[in-house]
């Protein structure tokens, strides 16, 4: 038995990574390479990086730079399909099962994605989009670019943070000011 492993990072027959010691299945294990990347990344981009002393709360690290601080959560996804894809949402289990609700999104500034495919990490503001965002790694097999977010696009850090309104594909589309059939002031009541 050796001492170091000297094994890719990447076995090329299947094209996932090897244990090397640590179980990389193991959800918490993927969390901690997530953050660990995400130090490294900020780091390398000028950042400072703080982390809080406990594990729960809403983010994983606070970036600092130029007197300002952006608090982030960090995301390990492999891409599927040529793609990763986050779920703005939380999720924890105890005793009584394992529960989710959505993220709430004034409690974090960024959220970084870390992908092991292409060992990068893409930071997204979270109130700029709905429910889930999609980074194209690879080009759709149809060529559709239209209503496609680009992974590439999205290395650097937003900022500052941009104040813009929920971006959405176009197969969401709502025309802004728009009222669902019956909704409007006049048809709904009072309920005291």
């Amino acid at each position: 038995m050796t001492r170091h492993d000297t094994r890719p990072a990447v076995d090329p027959s299947t094209g996932r990574g090897y244990a090397r010691g640590v179980r990389v299945h193991h959800t918490k294990n993927k969390g901690d390479v997530g953050v660990l990347r995400a130090q490294a990344d900020l780091a390398e981009k000028g950042f400072g990086v703080l982390l809080p002393l406990t594990e729960h709360e809403s983010f994983d690290l606070v970036a600092y730079r130029a007197g300002t601080f952006r608090r982030v959560q960090v995301k390990y996804r492999a891409a599927v399909d040529g793609a990763v894809e986050i779920r703005f949402r939380t999720s924890w289990a105890d005793r009584k099962g394992t529960h989710t609700l959505p993220m709430n999104k004034g409690d974090v500034d960024l959220v970084c994605i870390y992908c092991p495919d292409t060992r990068r990490c893409y930071y997204v503001d979270p109130k700029r989009f709905r429910d889930t965002v999609k980074l194209r790694i690879s080009p759709a097999r149809n060529n559709q670019t239209k209503g496609v977010y680009f992974a590439d696009d999205f290395l650097d850090i937003p900022w500052p943070l941009s104040s813009a309104r929920i971006e959405q594909g176009p197969s969401k589309a709502k025309v802004a000011g728009s009222n669902p059939a019956g909704a409007t002031r006049a048809s709904r009541r009072r309920v005291r």
